[in-house]
């Protein structure tokens, strides 16, 4: 083959798929550009900061905005110690044997499994068995065994799993080996070189992999349908701890609540009103904040990752 007949190949190949990208991309900014020029004629401020009111054709989604906030970040809480520590057995202590390639197995299986699934799975395993036996043993009636943002959360943790145990894995991968000989060689016994030489290096890595399950989790409607999440529920999911020196109560987030959400709020308003015409101003609006309030999470991570990269660089 001639270099000509070669070049001319790639010009083409290379076309080909700046032609798929672009198209990609159009698609993209033509749906979030149809939900930004019709999701701000319905934001205003007292849609952000009301409950909803008559039938949920009227009044905010703050209520919505708080449970998302709310039960992302109880995910993210439960998620990432998980998947850090599974990440570091499989690259530091597992290595390359059958136990190793079992647990990327299992791993690989996991990100392949529909998020409905996940939803039964909650339902039948944190709520009918793990939170049915706490009613038992603590004497209560349906207080551990019901839906609530606690099993919903922990629901979406298993559900974002497996993106942070891949790229935390690759993070910890991606430190140079000569970093871990030469602790090593110091005397640090493993688990030092994991925390004080590896661990420091990843942190970007690791982020990454928050940012990533932000981004999965906080849009999934299916595996809290049946774990938690309210059809109506105009109020926060708080609970009061009295003080009696002060004499106030503190408001604090009660997990054992149920909560509502943005993106089953969507789901409700497009398929369970009863005039979804009306509601569809409510619908692009709350589709617009949620848009919104997962590129705001995503953008904290990503400012968080940036800075511990800069102190790496310095250090």
């Amino acid at each position: 083959m001639s270099t000509a007949t070669r070049r001319s190949k790639d010009a083409v190949a290379t076309a080909l798929i700046a032609a798929v990208a672009a198209s990609i991309l159009g698609i993209v900014l033509v749906i979030l550009g149809d939900i930004f020029w019709k999701g701000t004629k319905a934001i205003s401020w007292e849609f952000l900061t009301q409950p909803p009111v008559q039938g949920m054709t009227a009044g905010g989604i703050f209520p919505a905005i708080f449970g998302t906030v709310s039960i992302t970040l109880l995910m993210v809480l439960m998620a990432l110690p998980l998947g850090v520590l599974a990440a570091i057995y499989m690259v530091e202590y597992a290595g390359s044997g059958s136990v190793a390639r079992l647990i990327r197995a299992a791993v690989n299986n996991l990100a392949g499994v529909p998020s409905i699934v996940f939803g039964l799975f909650g339902l039948g395993f944190f709520v009918l068995f793990v939170g049915r036996n706490l009613d038992r043993l603590t004497g209560k009636d349906l207080f551990f065994g019901q839906p609530a943002m606690l099993w919903a959360a922990a629901t979406l943790a298993v559900l974002v799993l497996p993106v942070i145990i891949v790229s935390t894995a690759e993070a910890l991968t991606g430190v140079p080996r000569s970093y871990r000989e030469a602790a090593f060689a110091l005397g640090a016994t493993r688990w030092q070189v994991v925390r004080g030489v590896v661990l420091p290096q990843a942190w970007s890595g690791i982020l990454t992999g928050a940012i990533l399950s932000v981004s999965r989790g906080a849009g999934e409607t299916a595996p809290i349908l049946f774990t938690g999440c309210a059809y109506y529920l105009p109020r926060l999911p708080l609970a009061y701890l009295p003080v009696p020196l002060l004499g106030v109560r503190i408001p604090m987030l009660n997990p054992f609540d149920q909560f509502m959400e943005l993106s089953y709020h969507i789901f409700v308003m497009a398929t369970q009103s009863h005039d979804t015409t009306l509601t569809r101003p409510i619908q692009y609006g709350t589709t617009l904040v949620l848009v919104a309030l997962t590129f705001s999470l995503n953008l904290a991570a990503i400012v968080l990752r940036a800075r511990l990269a800069r102190r790496e660089v310095r250090e």
